[in-house]
């Protein structure tokens, strides 16, 4: 019975609470705040229940444990590699390979810190010397700056652009002004000296090619001989002077040691290149050049650098490249304009020649009348003479002022020109050709063509114009303002010695 009632009980306690908050709401709201602000002032002052800290342990410790063969002696273990082992091994080292092919970091020598390895001259790449479309020469160096923090970055290249007329002090100073300076002995700094060497062609002093072989013949033989001489000089005799006894050659043969040591010495400073010389500053750039081309490359000595950072010379055709696609692309452009112009010549030269046709018709048809009024008419020789004197005087006193007015000379080729070119300049109006267009391209080609061949002679090459000519009538174009710019300079030379010889 009991439980019974206590069941009832506890059913009827939360409808009687229900009942009691919903009669007094007030009160409700008052004791809820009530209990929020004794909350807060509880949290305020709260603290958080002691936890004990777990031990912490190692299970998978196995050099700790009294079990395992790292704590026990070598003698007690097993020597026998066992299949499985052999295994594990073999993957675990296919791993790391695989691990080292897509991690480079993982290769040999990484456990080495990059700042601790030093900076080594093999890593500058060399150096390029390129032409540009302006006839610029572009000097590309791997310059290397102080290095303070051994910082093993790559080397950034410094782009140079010179005229082959600058000399080569012009350079040097270029470089000093982008490489820091240096400390000399008095504790001043300075700029670094630059110095630029190239191969001593002595074919040209010998007048004669030599091979190598040859060389290195005439150079043992000379060393051959310097060492005779050396030999002969030790033993020489003794003579007496001044009541003493002293030798007359060289002691011991220390001048051939030092002599020896000298030359090992020259040899060992650049042994890949024996034959290259020092240039003089003054030395045009381009002078400098031509002669490196021979070698195919030369060096630029830095002080302070540990080795010689060596540039490539471009051959003739990488030099010559920008020019002779310039003249192929204007020879292209005078060959398209030539038709037009060939035409044009072709017909005021016809018109022309039918103008002084005509003009052989007139006189031949004057000659007809004067003998038909002569002999066959009544007027007879008395009148016709006086008439026939004054149409031949005033003929060519009219063809005296006309060449006058004209400024030519008095010619029937001045005459031709003088028809041609207002037939020509007709004829071009018409058919749409620019005269001083072409004048210009004209102009340009020729130049271009005596710019390549100033560097074929500087090179030694020939050079095959007709490739990049191209056509046979671009070439004659060509060939025609040659002649006629040469015919005005003589011209001028002969006016120029005449008002000489007149002075």
């Amino acid at each position: 019975m009991e439980p019974l009632v206590s069941r009832l009980m506890v059913k009827a306690a939360p409808r009687a609470s229900s009942l009691s908050r919903s009669r007094t709401p007030l009160s409700r709201t008052t004791a809820t705040s009530a209990t929020s602000s004794q909350l807060r002032l509880k949290r305020l002052f709260a603290t958080t229940d002691t936890n004990r800290i777990r031990e912490q342990k190692k299970p998978f410790d196995t050099a700790s444990a009294p079990d395992s063969h790292y704590s026990q002696p070598a003698a007690n273990l097993s020597q026998d590699v066992t299949s499985e082992e052999k295994d594990h091994f073999s993957r675990i080292e296919k791993q790391s390979k695989e691990m080292q092919t897509r991690s480079p970091w993982m290769h040999a020598g990484s456990d080495v810190p990059p700042v601790s390895r030093p900076r080594s001259a093999g890593a500058m790449t060399k150096g390029k010397l390129l032409t540009t479309p302006s006839r610029m020469l572009k000097l590309i160096l791997p310059l290397s700056t102080k290095d303070n923090n051994k910082d093993r970055k790559n080397v950034e290249p410094l782009a140079l652009l010179v005229h082959p007329q600058q000399p080569l002090s012009y350079l040097e100073r270029l470089i000093q002004s982008e490489i820091p300076f240096i400390d000399d002995k008095d504790g001043k700094t300075r700029p670094p000296s630059v110095h630029f060497r190239a191969e001593d062609n002595m074919d040209e002093i010998i007048g004669r090619d030599e091979t190598p072989a040859e060389s290195r013949e005439t150079k043992e033989a000379a060393e051959e001989q310097a060492e005779e001489e050396d030999e002969a000089l030790d033993q020489a005799d003794e003579t007496m002077v001044d009541g003493k006894r002293s030798k007359t050659g060289v002691i011991s043969g220390s001048k051939k040691e030092k002599m020896k040591a000298e030359r090992e010495k020259a040899q060992a400073s650049d042994p890949a290149h024996p034959n290259f010389v020092r240039w003089s500053p003054s030395t045009e750039i381009g002078d400098f050049i031509r002669d490196a081309a021979r070698g195919k490359e030369f060096a630029v000595d830095i002080e302070g650098t540990p080795e010689a950072i060596y540039v490539g010379v471009p051959s003739f055709r990488d030099r010559t490249y920008y020019l002779r696609m310039r003249l192929r692309k204007i020879s292209k452009r005078i060959s398209n304009l030539a038709d037009i112009k060939q035409e044009c010549d072709n017909l005021a030269e016809r018109g022309a020649k039918n103008v002084a046709k005509l003009g052989f018709s007139g006189l031949v048809g004057w000659w007809a009348v004067v003998y038909y009024l002569t002999f066959r008419t009544e007027l007879g020789w008395d009148v016709m003479e006086p008439v026939t004197y004054l149409v031949g005087l005033t003929g060519i006193i009219g063809g005296y002022m006309w060449f006058l007015y004209h400024n030519r000379e008095v010619s029937y080729k001045s005459a031709m020109h003088v028809t041609m070119s207002r037939r020509q300049a007709h004829l071009y109006h018409s058919k749409g050709f620019d005269l001083p267009k072409w004048e210009m391209l004209v102009e340009e080609g020729n130049r271009l063509r005596r710019e390549i061949k100033i560097i074929a002679e500087e090179y030694d090459v020939d050079w095959d114009e007709t490739k990049d000519e191209g056509d046979e009538k671009v070439r004659e174009a060509l060939k025609k303002e040659r002649e006629k710019k040469k015919e005005k300079d003589e011209d001028k030379d002969d006016k120029k010695e005449k008002g000489d010889e007149d002075e």
